[in-house]
């Protein structure tokens, strides 16, 4: 089984692949009640490339790691796709619905690690 940081990193690796946006970590490990050890958050311009995140950060955590996500949920509409991989919950949102619901800052206390866009 594949340690929280594994996951983090093949799910960042993923998402950069397919030029997410504004892909950041919040570290979640130490609040007793949230649901996972931490969220990877990240934006796509279009329900197109939401889709097309979630894919590759999917094949990236199995290619790598053996992982598949438990649960995956939003995939009809791409304008918010959670996906749980146990520890580490992804979050693929439109622009407009991550702003709209500012995950990063829900555990006001939590450690965010931000990583660059890549072009």
């Amino acid at each position: 089984m594949a340690s929280t940081q594994e996951i983090i990193n093949a799910l960042v690796e993923g998402l950069q692949e397919k030029k997410g946006r504004r892909i950041c970590v919040a570290d979640l490990s130490r609040f007793d009640t949230a649901p996972a050890r931490a969220f990877v958050i990240c934006s796509g311009g279009s329900p197109q490339q939401v889709d097309a995140l979630a894919d590759s950060a999917e094949e990236f955590c199995r290619k790598q790691l053996g992982e598949k996500p438990a649960a995956v949920a939003g995939r009809n509409n791409a304008q918010w796709v959670a996906m749980d991989f146990g520890d580490v919950i992804l979050h693929i949102f439109l622009t407009e619905a991550r702003d709209y619901y500012d995950l990063e800052h829900l555990w006001d206390d939590a450690e965010l690690t931000t990583y660059p866009d890549v072009d």
